[in-house]
């Protein structure tokens, strides 16, 4: 994918985003906007990319949790600018609920990964940070969407996603649930979901197109 956001404009970005510049960091994002920059390309090139920094800075004490806040506070304003911005294509009639896992108050992953599937004409219910598994159950009960897809940024929690999973699967043995997020840089992925059935490890945004226009053609096919 063709980026945007070259070098220079990103140091420039994140330097704002780290003094909390608010103001520049919105001129910067719409200049690219107004050069054609796509969704994906100011997620990933611009707001994922910086806040992987910011949060290698916060891991070696290079910054504060008030800075890593700050940071995080004005990537969402940003997003929530581009989303409404957003052509919402025809409802596909797919239905998927997001949200970060119990314990994880890390929440911008999910959000991406929400917005992705809208874009992509899916009914989407986006629960944020530490949703509680209960609440997420009756929620699935009430929606029934045709997959979940759990956020995990800290590796520590690692063990909340596991029984969040147990406890989903318990009452939805065939229900779709996707998995993503900076947790798993600290663990495979892969071998993590292959522990459960009808689980899928999410590495990229192209990792989540693919799968979203993989599902949607299978499910056709099947249904």
């Amino acid at each position: 994918m063709k980026s945007n956001v070259s070098k220079e404009i990103y140091l420039s970005y994140l330097n704002s985003l780290l003094k909390g510049k608010i103001r520049h960091c919105h001129e910067i994002v719409n200049q690219l906007k107004d050069n054609d920059a796509t969704l994906k390309n100011l997620y990933i090139n611009l707001f994922q990319e910086s806040l992987y920094e910011v949060g290698r800075l916060w891991e070696y004490n290079r910054i504060s949790v008030a800075v890593e806040h700050m940071a995080t506070s004005i990537t969402e304003s940003l997003m929530n600018i581009i989303y409404a911005d957003l052509e919402i294509p025809d409802d596909s009639g797919f239905r998927a609920i997001i949200t970060s896992s119990e314990n994880e108050f890390h929440q911008i992953g999910a959000k991406m990964v929400s917005d992705t599937f809208e874009i992509n004409g899916w009914e989407t219910y986006y629960l944020g940070a530490n949703t509680p598994v209960n609440d997420l159950i009756n929620m699935i009960d009430e929606k029934n969407p045709h997959l979940i897809g759990i956020s995990l940024s800290v590796y520590f929690h690692l063990f909340d996603l596991e029984k969040m999973i147990q406890k989903i699967r318990n009452k939805y043995p065939d229900l779709q649930i996707i998995i993503g997020g900076q947790a798993f840089k600290h663990v495979n992925g892969h071998t993590f979901a292959q522990k459960y059935s009808n689980i899928k490890f999410i590495e990229s945004m192209d990792d989540l197109e693919f799968f979203i226009k993989e599902f949607q053609n299978e499910y056709r096919k099947n249904n």
